[in-house]
């Protein structure tokens, strides 16, 4: 049986990084943002690359889900699939998702939203995620299995202390490779990766946070203050180490 690691984040968070954590395991096959063809087609919006993203990926959901939940690429024993919760659009039925390990990364509104407008010009709210997130989370919670939610900045603080948490919540094995990767792209990056993953591909583990102060112009700050009462609710349940 293949576990199924699927980690909702939103943009703009660590969820490049983590999915070169898993990849690096040796064991673990890994998908990254299987959707966002989907999204990106649905929505119409304007994304870098967002051409190509649609050209080569597949639009239809319910094919990709069919993908998800079919055999693991090269038949890994684990297979991570690194999704934006925001590209769970409206009438989607998901079902589906109960049929995986699922797990939540969450990053300060504030912190996401100065990231993204580096490379976009205008943001909403639901472009990072953060509500989308937490009404996963409330779905999920109804089925009786509360997934576990991980703060990036928590998690920065002490990353083989949460992997080796994850693992155990998980039942696998922790591995040391899970922390330091080689440099570079790799054959699993979406096409859209020379436009955002720069830093990543620079990278050779995690990096521990920096304190700092987050100036945003007042639109911005308007979208991250009303994400705010989501990431609060998301983060008084987040795991800790």
């Amino acid at each position: 049986m293949t576990l199924r690691v699927a980690m909702w984040s939103g943009p703009r968070n660590i969820s490049t990084a983590m999915m070169r954590a898993w990849e690096n395991r040796g064991d673990c096959a890994v998908s990254d943002e299987p959707l966002y063809a989907h999204y990106l087609a649905r929505t119409g919006l304007d994304h870098p690359g967002g051409a190509d993203v649609i050209a080569r990926g597949d639009t239809d959901w319910r094919r990709v889900v069919d993908t998800l939940l079919g055999p693991a690429p090269g038949d890994a024993p684990v297979w991570y699939q690194k999704h934006m919760a925001h590209h769970l659009l409206p009438g989607m039925d998901h079902a589906w998702i109960a049929r995986l390990r699922n797990v939540l990364l969450i990053r300060a509104p504030r912190e996401v939203v100065a990231s993204y407008v580096k490379s976009r010009a205008t943001v909403t709210a639901d472009n990072i995620g953060l509500p989308q997130q937490l009404a996963l989370y409330e779905e999920l919670c109804a089925t009786g299995t509360a997934p576990p939610v991980i703060d990036a900045g928590d998690f920065l603080r002490d990353p083989e202390g949460y992997l080796r948490a994850l693992c155990g919540w998980l039942g696998i094995d922790f591995t040391p490779r899970m922390l330091h990767w080689p440099t570079g792209p790799r054959d699993s990056d979406g096409v859209w990766a020379p436009h955002w993953y720069a830093h990543v591909w620079a990278s050779t583990g995690f990096e521990a946070p920096v304190a700092r102060e987050v100036a945003l112009p007042d639109a911005a700050a308007a979208v991250a203050e009303a994400c705010q009462g989501s990431y609060r609710r998301l983060h008084a349940e987040r795991m800790r180490v």
